[in-house]
């Protein structure tokens, strides 16, 4: 499905996890309503799409095992409760993208329920079953671990069952099979649900490239095919971005039917960059990345990020150094693509597996009156007042994480060549030294020159003449740098964002 450039797409997005986001009825466990009481916060902050994890009923924490598609978890509120959440953020412009889990469903779902029973139940096509002779026979009883996946033997035992079911991330969430033509009726039925009777804007597609399992990857992609044609049917606006969790050639088909793919190859550069305080001609990659992506759907999406729910916090990945989480906010923010900030990352939130320790509480404040939104499903074991200041202290702090992401944020809506969504508008500035980063926005009115030292050095700039209009400064983190920029010294960790055209200078953002 090619993108409808006349759509409006949202340029930052914003993760929530929504068990750990904001509590509205002191029950330390978040949900819609606590969402709700922060749409003015994320709004200030520049969001204007939020995805949010799974909220229908389920058994587990993370909601990934779906029991009932058409509700909503009672712990996190009701149906009415989601309706106010849309209708609320949509009055702030911000649209709602709800995780959709097309690749398993719990073992409680009643499909499951019933096609467990026997051989012969009607839902029983719904999954994949095999006996074990015809596993060996196949030769997938084991498998490779993957960055997505950490089960090595993914068939799994049904009582008194002559085949077992496969469950290709754990034992309570078997993987559906569309060969199942009744399944896809139900998929639609899903779809048709909460785009055109709730109004979803769209759906972040989890496991995407796991539809059909290993020995009949090829079908997956005619899978999406099918997906898009039912999205165009219910909505053809509604927006899709997938989980793609693979390398860039393995990415790039995905994009002849969905709108955008999360670029964890970027993610992890992004990473790698920050620990070794080297580029890796990271431009260079990401240009050959555009044009193969291009290849497949000249208007791709790239959604970008630092991390997300099933990665360590981009804080913990630099050992909490604040001048190195403000420098990844910074290349994630100069860079094209549809941005995506996990939640918490704005004010530095830290996280290590397992899982739910990567997924901590916000912290809000640090004022016993304004602490209990802040949820307490979990013990906080990084993200404490001890390792992160809260947010309220944050905003009063012009030199905050929090502060530097919302200048960022703000200059990228206000800048046509940060802003930019299709066709991404990149080219390499080399400054010949592997410890800065330097690459141009294109724009035919008004081209940015973006500068990052990823070093713990003061670093000399030298710009080329070919550069030399690029003077005007429109963002810098280093405090000695305002005005005009001709050549000097650029901080340790510090960005500078320069401008060729004067006008674009009344948006300066100097020392933040």
């Amino acid at each position: 499905m090619i993108a409808d450039k006349s759509k409006f797409i949202p340029r930052v997005c914003y993760e929530i996890f929504v068990r750990s986001f904001c509590d509205s009825n002191g029950d330390g466990i978040g949900d819609l309503k606590g969402i709700i009481s922060k749409l003015d916060y994320l709004a200030d902050l520049g969001i204007e799409a939020i995805w949010l994890t799974p909220i229908h009923p389920s058994p587990s924490y993370h909601k990934y095992d779906v029991v009932d598609y058409f509700g909503i978890e009672p712990e996190y509120g009701t149906i009415y409760d989601f309706r106010r959440l849309l209708y609320e953020a949509h009055k702030r412009k911000i649209q709602i993208y709800l995780d959709l889990i097309v690749n398993h469903t719990s073992t409680l779902h009643p499909w499951f329920t019933e096609a467990r029973k026997s051989a012969d139940n009607r839902f029983r096509e719904f999954y994949w079953w095999m006996t074990p002779p015809q596993i060996e026979t196949l030769g997938i009883a084991k498998r490779e671990t993957s960055d997505d996946s950490q089960v090595v033997y993914p068939w799994h035992d049904n009582p008194e069952d002559q085949e077992k079911y496969y469950g290709l991330f754990y034992v309570g969430m078997p993987d559906l099979n569309y060969h199942s033509s009744a399944l896809r009726t139900e998929l639609e039925k899903i779809i048709d649900f909460w785009l055109v009777e709730i109004g979803v804007d769209g759906f972040r597609l989890d496991a995407a490239r796991h539809i059909y399992p290993e020995w009949e990857k090829q079908h997956s992609l005619e899978f999406w095919d099918f997906f898009a044609g039912l999205i165009k049917k219910s909505n053809p606006n509604a927006f899709t971005v997938g989980e793609v969790w693979a390398e860039t050639e393995e990415v790039a088909p995905y994009f002849n039917h969905l709108d955008a793919t999360f670029h964890f190859d970027l993610s992890f550069a992004l990473q790698r960059i920050l620990i070794s305080e080297k580029d890796e001609n990271l431009v260079e990659k990401l240009l050959q990345s555009y044009a193969l992506f291009a290849q497949y759907n000249p208007h791709f999406i790239d959604a970008i990020m630092l991390t997300n729910h099933d990665q360590e916090r981009i804080g913990s990945v630099v050992e909490n150094h604040t001048e190195k989480i403000k420098l990844a906010a910074s290349m994630l923010l100069t860079l094209p693509g549809q941005v995506y900030i996990y939640y918490g990352e704005e004010i530095g939130m830290l996280g290590s597996k397992p899982d739910p320790h990567i997924r901590e509480p916000f912290l809000w404040s640090d004022n016993e009156e304004d602490t209990k939104e802040i949820t307490y499903w979990i013990d906080a074991r990084f993200t404490t007042t001890k390792t992160v200041t809260p947010l309220s202290r944050q905003t009063s702090d012009p030199h905050s994480i929090y502060c530097h992401y919302r200048s960022l944020i703000h200059l990228r809506k206000k800048q046509p060549a940060l802003s930019q969504i299709f066709q991404p508008n990149l080219a390499a500035v080399n400054l010949y030294d592997d410890q800065l980063m330097a690459f141009l926005r294109t724009h035919e009115s008004s081209p940015l020159l973006v500068i990052h030292n990823l070093s713990g050095l003061k670093k000399q700039i030298t710009l080329p003449g070919i550069l030399s209009d690029f003077r005007h400064v429109i963002f810098s983190n280093d405090t000695g740098i305002s005005g005009h920029f001709t050549g000097g010294n650029l901080s340790a960790y510090s960005s500078l964002v320069l401008a060729a055209n004067p006008e674009q200078a009344d948006s300066v953002l100097i020392g933040q």
